[in-house]
């Protein structure tokens, strides 16, 4: 919840300014407000815009909700789901968030879709079962055709917006845990194929070390891409 549509469009201009790999893709998810705005500053850029959530239902009765639909109409084709802070503050379950992939699947959409475990799963040690299971119970539904669509998130709560990080040897970690995950559910194409995303106070000073990793395949980057030009030192992190 950051920029009213003046800042929005004074950060994309900004953005615009910098000097962005060609070899990246560069997604920004701007508040359900700016999304139209968004898309209309980016026209003429390969930046694609995604919608920080959305309803399962197409219609009806849920005020203050935003249907697949609506976002499409907008020019806006790719979704967030399941982030951290939606499950932790709005008590998204993963059965919830499984209806949310199926309205976004069905309705032609990109999902991002976002997982992670909390500091005392660590703690514990339950981390990999943590994320075994948010990943079985809300993404491992989907027919093997569908995984095109999907990007994955791995977002370590205890490191979102703390300060603190996980070292990239344990991103690899849990990065390689998750591509042998979707291997023994799935097949080889789609667990080598699939993008998986590290998102967890990601800086440009932190950035070429995690992205270096071979299990790591970019950043959901949180704060460092208010920006402009953090966000684009991390986008060049990669070239």
């Amino acid at each position: 919840m950051n920029c009213d549509v003046t800042q929005t469009y004074d950060l994309l201009d900004e953005l615009k300014e910098q000097k962005l790999s060609s070899k990246v893709e560069v997604i920004v998810a701007p508040p359900f407000t700016n999304l139209q705005s968004a898309n209309q500053a980016l026209l003429d850029t390969d930046i694609e815009v995604a919608a920080q959530n959305m309803h399962q239902a197409s219609h009806g009765a849920f005020t203050g909700e935003v249907s697949a639909a609506m976002l499409k109409s907008v020019g806006v084709s790719t979704v967030i789901l399941g982030h951290s802070e939606r499950r932790a503050m709005f008590w998204e379950t993963n059965e919830m968030l499984a209806a949310k992939v199926n309205t976004a699947l069905e309705n032609d959409m990109t999902v991002i879709f976002c997982f992670g475990e909390e500091l005392d799963d660590r703690a514990t040690g339950e981390h990999f079962n943590v994320v075994k299971t948010q990943l079985a119970e809300g993404l491992f539904h989907i027919e093997d055709q569908h995984w095109k669509q999907v990007i994955l998130a791995y977002e370590p709560v205890w490191a979102i917006g703390t300060g603190e990080t996980a070292s990239p040897e344990q991103a690899q970690e849990m990065h390689e845990f998750i591509r042998g995950t979707i291997l023994d559910r799935y097949n080889k194409s789609i667990a080598n194929n699939v993008s998986i995303l590290y998102g967890g106070s990601v800086k440009p000073g932190n950035a070429q070390e995690i992205f270096g990793k071979p299990d790591v395949d970019g950043g959901l980057i949180g704060g460092a891409a208010l920006k402009a030009q953090d966000f684009a030192a991390i986008i060049n992190a990669f070239s």
